[in-house]
């Protein structure tokens, strides 16, 4: 429950702070992994997220969705597109105990990258959003959606 009005007050109180700044921007690129003979193509849907100095994103892959909101990638349904594996995450990483939270997170700083591999059976558009929450180390902004879109040729 303490978690719960944490959350109220924080989003209250961080509304008005959204619209004079925006601590993380997000850019995306495909780059071409390899061309099978049948046809194919491999991908990887790179996304980085740039982050102002003194502000977190959080990752994927958390314990528990107790905590803040994850970083999630979601995207539109297309059949000529195959994921493999899960999205990799790089970067300036800190892991451990978080006393805001009250859990162990993962959380990233500076300019991150989460990159999902594919592979296309055609040229296609692949269109999504990244769903992600920033905190600095005294207040949290309401989650983001940003949406996306790649032209896989």
């Amino acid at each position: 429950m303490k978690k719960i009005a944490f959350f109220a007050v924080a989003l209250f109180m961080a509304s008005a702070a959204i619209a004079q700044q925006n601590p993380v921007k997000w850019s995306y690129e495909a780059k071409k992994v390899a061309d099978d003979p049948k046809g194919a193509s491999t991908y990887d849907l790179v996304f980085t997220a740039n982050i102002s100095d003194g502000w977190y994103v959080y990752s994927q892959y958390l314990e528990s969705d107790e905590g803040p909101i994850r970083t999630t990638f979601t995207y539109e349904d297309n059949t000529a597109v195959k994921f493999e594996g899960k999205n990799v995450e790089d970067g300036q990483k800190t892991e451990g105990y978080d006393d805001l939270f009250g859990m162990n997170i993962i959380k990233f700083k500076g300019k991150p990258t989460f990159t999902q591999r594919v592979k296309i059976s055609a040229p296609t558009i692949l269109k999504g959003s990244v769903e992600f929450m920033t905190c600095d180390h005294e207040r949290c902004l309401p989650p983001s959606d940003v949406p996306f879109r790649f032209d896989l040729n």
